[in-house]
């Protein structure tokens, strides 16, 4: 009985998984209206699943619910993208003085050695991308709170709405490296205010160069 109960869950849950995907690769560009029936055959599903993931990826801010027009993907404000980082800055900033002072030497290194792949991955932007958040979620699994990584992984998917059209300008990708070199200093060094300090600087410029 539980495995049956199961089933439609798990369907949804890889729809709404694929969705995100086509979201973050702008295959389905922010404002655009959302064809569930087009969509539903072309996965060779039924209307229901698909309901049942955009009602996920609604409630992370991904899709918006219009009232008689269906879903569209959420086309990201100036102001929304300001209070995203403003909040990303605030809980990152505070993981970053919890890791200076409580990780181990051995989490540490950890955390250098994903610095060192993102220093080799500058000239592969996708690979970038993907060490840059590897080395974030990691810092917020070091930091051991369970309620902020589950804040910060539903912040970090709207702001994916917007980061492939921020990171990469021009400059900014050097600039990354550097903040991120500060902050990995600072960690080694175990200094929890600098840490804390170095990740928000790394948010106020990250916002300048999505704004």
């Amino acid at each position: 009985m539980s495995a049956l109960s199961l089933a439609p869950r798990a369907l949804y849950e890889e729809v709404a998984e694929l969705m995100r995907q086509k979201i973050f690769a702008r295959e389905l560009e922010p404002g655009s209206w959302i064809d569930e029936l087009k969509l539903a055959e072309q996965l060779g599903i039924s209307r229901t699943p698909m309901r049942e993931a955009l009602k996920v990826l609604a409630a992370e801010g991904l899709v918006t619910m219009k009232v008689r027009r269906g879903a569209y993907v959420t086309e990201v404000s100036d102001k929304d993208l300001r209070d995203v980082y403003h909040l990303l800055a605030l809980l990152e900033s505070d993981a970053a003085g919890v890791v200076a002072q409580a990780a181990t030497d051995e989490q540490l290194a950890e955390l250098q050695a994903l610095h060192q792949q993102l220093v080799a991955a500058v000239n592969a932007r996708e690979t970038f991308f993907q060490i840059n958040e590897q080395f974030h979620l990691r810092l917020l699994e070091l930091a051991n709170n369970r309620w902020r990584m589950q804040m910060v992984h539903d912040l970090r998917k709207v702001m994916k709405l917007n980061r492939h059209n921020s990171l990469f300008k021009q400059g900014r990708l050097t600039e990354s490296l550097k903040e991120h070199q500060a902050l990995v200093d600072a960690l080694l060094a175990r200094d929890a205010k600098a840490s804390a300090s170095c990740m928000n600087l790394h948010f106020a410029n990250g916002l300048e160069a999505a704004s």
